[in-house]
């Protein structure tokens, strides 16, 4: 049968074709979204995720302070989260197993596929993957009741930025966002005299208190235990009330 414009029926032009993919994905962005709001206000176990280099080596100072981090958090009864690599975020995960051996939940990974990077660390207790690095950032963010950024480059760099601007226009709030180390404090300062400080008013004085920079694990460890004994009362102030007889 022939249609009047002269296309057999159920065939269609490329144009045409070109919408309906793209209505299709356009409508599969949306379940995405919907999936990203289902953050519970309050989760059942609190989760710290550390980014950091892939390219920091084994017994340095770095990796051992980062080790150290993690460590502390666990023993606290933090999960914690990294991108399941090598460098930093293997001395994360080395940390949390230190401190919980026997508990793979303490050392989670949530790992991008890429051509150079093909294993997760050997101290992963559980392991998500992802193939874009759109959705691992998205997971990230559901998964995490705070965030801590030691020293990295380019993607430790994307990481930060990303949580920034979530906790910037609130899709994200009361979520500690600590940058650990001088490299940040220049990045900060970098910010305000250039986005603040210069009166094109890029960004306000209130986005540039959203990062705590902090110079030392200490001090983040203390900041974190701070937000997570607050957590807890939360928690307890949820708990169901059990009648009296």
């Amino acid at each position: 049968m022939i249609n009047p414009n002269n296309k057999p029926v159920g065939v269609v032009d490329d144009v045409e074709a070109l919408r309906i993919v793209s209505d299709a994905v356009l409508k599969l962005w949306d379940t995405v979204d919907d999936l990203s709001r289902l953050r519970p206000a309050h989760t059942d176990q609190y989760h710290v995720t550390i980014f950091g280099s892939a390219r920091i080596q084994e017994d340095t100072p770095s990796y051992e302070a980062v080790k150290q981090l993690a460590s502390q958090l666990a023993a606290m009864g933090c999960r914690i989260v990294t991108g399941g690599g090598p460098g930093l975020m293997q001395a994360a995960n080395e940390g949390a197993r230190q401190a919980k051996p026997d508990d793979p939940d303490a050392s989670v990974g949530i790992r991008v596929d890429l051509d150079f990077e093909q294993h997760v660390n050997d101290f992963v207790g559980r392991v998500y993957e992802h193939k874009t690095f759109f959705s691992r950032l998205h997971h990230f963010v559901a998964r995490s009741n705070a965030f801590i950024v030691t020293e990295g480059g380019v993607g430790t760099l994307l990481e930060l930025s990303m949580i920034w601007q979530l906790l910037q226009v609130r899709k994200l709030y009361d979520t500690p966002l600590i940058l650990i180390g001088d490299m940040w404090h220049g990045l900060v300062d970098w910010a305000q005299l250039n986005m603040v400080d210069n009166g094109a008013a890029l960004a306000s004085p209130r986005d540039m208190q959203i990062p705590v920079v902090v110079d030392s694990i200490e001090d983040a460890v203390q900041l974190i235990r701070e937000h997570h004994a607050k957590w807890l009362d939360v928690g307890k102030s949820l708990e169901p009330v059990t009648a009296r007889p």
